[in-house]
């Protein structure tokens, strides 16, 4: 078969040139010369971050305030993204016979380095839901066995696990996670007292979807393999947002994420983390025979599918790392205890997110006393332009509205959030 050159093809594919070259190259030198300032400094910085906002399409329909579904991609990112279809289509069969799985494997290897793990431990799926189903479809389960998750988790997730209830005649046993702990020990209590002999995995956010609430991972983790129990995290809105590596997590055996929520990945795009001694014994959703039992591609077989953006993950790898994890985070820190601080015990306004700064990052949960979280969220849209998202689970105690800022997130924007919500809880 012939062989394309790089000039004609693959040099413009992923990893061939910087993204922030070009138009971009001005926000690349900003970035480098902001190298030395601490993240913690440059997180109240407006005009650094005015920078980085130039660099998304942010909509000036409306004030976004629900970013943790999906996050922008970055112009740079974007652009390359499209490139990457024009440039596959060009070459279409040629492309996905020759190309396609060195390239996955780049991608691949980038998150792996990125989350701190082997590429042995890593495949890249279409998002959260479908790497922990593939989890939880994939154990081999007997009647009885137990398993532990909590009233906050991500109901896609509940709702996998009452699937198994009534295939495999699992018993699924849940907690509430205490919404404002005064320790790391009271919740990680809460998980081990739903703790049986019959108990063989724990299912644990990383990070609440409804209230940003941040949990102790590594205690549950090692908690739970005290007692002979295996963890399952949802990582959807940790990876890329939170500073951490694999290894911080005290050895959880499965891992999960979505990655065009954090970073900013066009949509398809997620990953699933296996550890290396625990592939053996999860079964593949489809059947790829070309892979050994302990080979986690072996739970990768997607057959064809958009291939451009598997490496537009690399050019997200790219700009997430330009701007960098650490000022990343404190800016989204910053961000949400901007609003959160000038609306806390304010007469009518609850907070549904702890207080400690060290429990949440970018996402919090607000709610009012005499407005229906539907209604709150209709009427900020309506009257104000400011789009968030309800969140009314009675099972959880959590009543409100999830307010997700980003890095393009302004503190003006969130100075007419405030604004609103005073008015509306007067």
């Amino acid at each position: 078969m012939p062989t394309l050159s790089k000039r004609q093809f693959l040099k413009s594919l992923a990893g061939a040139t910087t993204i922030l070259a070009g138009e971009w190259a001005a926000l690349g030198e900003t970035l480098a010369s902001s190298a030395h300032v601490a993240p913690e400094t440059l997180a109240i910085d407006d005009s650094f971050w005015a920078t980085i906002r130039a660099a998304y399409p942010v909509t000036k329909e409306f004030i976004q305030l629900e970013n943790g579904y999906y996050s922008l991609a970055a112009q740079p990112v974007l652009d390359s993204y499209l490139k990457h279809i024009q440039q596959i289509n060009s070459v279409s069969s040629y492309y996905m016979r020759t190309r396609q799985f060195d390239d996955k494997r780049a991608s691949q290897t980038q998150l792996a380095n990125l989350l701190g793990c082997s590429p042995d431990e890593l495949i890249i799926t279409r998002n959260t839901t479908e790497s922990l189903d593939t989890v939880i479809a994939g154990l081999t389960w007997k009647a009885g066995d137990e398993v532990v998750m909590a009233q906050q988790d991500y109901g896609a997730m509940l709702d996998m696990f009452k699937l198994q209830a009534r295939r495999h005649g699992i018993v699924n046993r849940m907690i509430l996670v205490p919404a404002h702990p005064k320790s790391d020990d009271e919740i990680v209590s809460a998980y081990e007292k739903a703790i049986t002999p019959k108990t063989r995995l724990l299912m644990v956010c990383h990070m609440v979807n409804i209230t940003g609430h941040i949990l102790p991972i590594r205690k549950i983790t090692e908690m739970a393999h005290r007692h002979g129990v295996e963890v399952m995290v949802d990582g959807a809105h940790a990876f890329a947002q939170l500073s951490f590596k694999i290894g911080d997590l005290g050895g959880c055996d499965y891992y999960a994420s979505s990655l065009h929520k954090w970073l900013g990945t066009p949509l398809g795009a997620g990953m699933l983390y296996v550890r290396k001694e625990k592939i053996k014994g999860i079964w593949p959703l489809f059947a790829d025979s070309n892979f050994a039992d302990d080979d986690i591609r072996k739970l990768n077989h997607t057959g064809t599918h958009p291939v451009a953006t598997d490496l537009a993950i690399q050019d997200a790898i790219q700009f997430h790392q330009s701007i960098g994890i650490e000022r990343k985070e404190a800016r989204l820190r910053y961000l949400q205890r901007y609003w959160t601080d000038q609306i806390r015990h304010h007469p009518g306004i609850v907070l549904n997110t702890p207080e400690d700064p060290a429990r949440s990052c970018a996402i919090a949960n607000v709610g009012l006393e005499k407005i229906a979280p539907a209604d709150l969220a209709k009427t900020l849209f309506s009257k104000y332009k400011i789009f968030t998202v309800a969140i009314d689970s009675p099972a959880a105690s959590v009543r409100g509205i999830r307010v997700t800022p980003h890095v393009y997130t302004t503190t003006a924007e969130l100075d007419t959030f405030v604004k609103a919500l005073k008015e509306l809880a007067a």
